[in-house]
């Protein structure tokens, strides 16, 4: 099945004035925002929307006190939106909404939608190195930094990762029906997994979990390079927020990470450089630990400057 990847995450929050502010502080454009709640999207429109906890219009929340109610992915035609229809059809309700989209329920309880993907095609460069001995290079006089730069966007929703309380269940469920495949897996952990519409290493990382816990870990949003997650990650520190891990660098994707604590009841990536993969791959295995999750970890510290005092001072250390 074809289908693309993310598009829309849906949560029901009680504070939507402060979850509104972090998204936008996060990069993320206010498209709607009115009382009742708000969409917040990336360039290529994939985003966040917000509705009040109490909306009787969403999707049941779980027990457990997730704010996720909603995953929406996209696909490529109207064909792989019918056939996912008949393929849920065959256990589960599928509704197909006024918009023309479906809703359905995967095996651990969170609700899926299915649209015609809605994203905007960019066209926008990635960052790009001075490398030597490479014929691609910036162009002479082109600065890698500008310190004049606007707001730093986010590109694109890239990935998000559920606790499930049964690992083999929750990756049949979207390897069997939906066509997705495991690109790498860690034992004792999970699977990352790619939809059959993408290349990229993965839209779903699954995170075996006891039941009550069913739920987001996190998600991300993918941005144009790796100075542009620093850069924004140093400013969303510097507007208050707190850093959860990194920055660094994964193995098992090899995207440049940095996570941060939101109060969306889950952590929130900012993420850069994903590997991409094709049918010839062969998936990866080693058990989870913090060598195999992470290719280096750096320190964020305040801004610095080189001079005596630092070097009496043993910040050279």
């Amino acid at each position: 099945m074809k289908i693309t990847g993310l598009e829309t995450l849906l949560f029901g929050v009680e504070d939507l004035e402060g979850c509104a502010q972090y998204l936008k502080d996060y990069g993320l454009i206010a498209a709607r925002e009115d009382g009742t709640g708000g969409r917040y999207e990336a360039l290529d429109g994939s985003a966040v929307e917000l509705a009040a906890a109490s909306d009787a219009s969403l999707p049941p929340a779980m027990a457990n006190g997730c704010l996720l109610r909603k995953t929406v992915l996209g696909v490529a035609d109207a064909a792989t939106l019918d056939a996912i229809a008949t393929e849920l059809g065959r256990d589960r309700e599928v509704r197909r909404l006024a918009d023309g989209s479906l809703e359905s329920v995967d095996d651990a309880g969170f609700t899926l939608g299915f649209q015609i993907s809605r994203k905007r095609d960019l066209g926008l460069p990635g960052e790009i190195a001075n490398v030597p001995g490479s014929p691609f290079q910036r162009p002479v006089n082109h600065l890698g930094v500008d310190p004049d730069a606007g707001p730093i966007r986010p590109r694109t929703l890239s990935h998000i990762v559920y606790f499930v309380p049964d690992v083999a269940k929750a990756e049949a469920f979207y390897v069997e029906r939906l066509g997705f495949r495991c690109t790498d897996r860690f034992t004792g952990a999970g699977p990352f997994l790619q939809p059959g519409g993408s290349l990229e290493h993965h839209s779903h990382f699954l995170i075996g979990a006891p039941a009550f816990m069913t739920g987001v870990e996190h998600f991300t949003f993918h941005f144009g390079g790796p100075s542009e997650v620093l850069r924004n990650g140093h400013r969303f520190i510097e507007k208050g927020y707190q850093a959860f891990w990194g920055p660094g660098r994964h193995l098992f994707g090899s995207n440049w990470f940095w996570y941060f604590n939101s109060p969306l009841a889950c952590h929130l990536e900012m993420d850069a450089d994903m590997d991409l993969h094709d049918s010839t791959w062969t998936a990866r295995e080693v058990p989870m630990s913090a060598d195999a999750s992470q290719a280096f970890l750096l320190r964020y510290r305040n801004k610095w400057i080189p001079g005596p005092a630092s070097s009496a001072n043993g910040d050279y250390a």
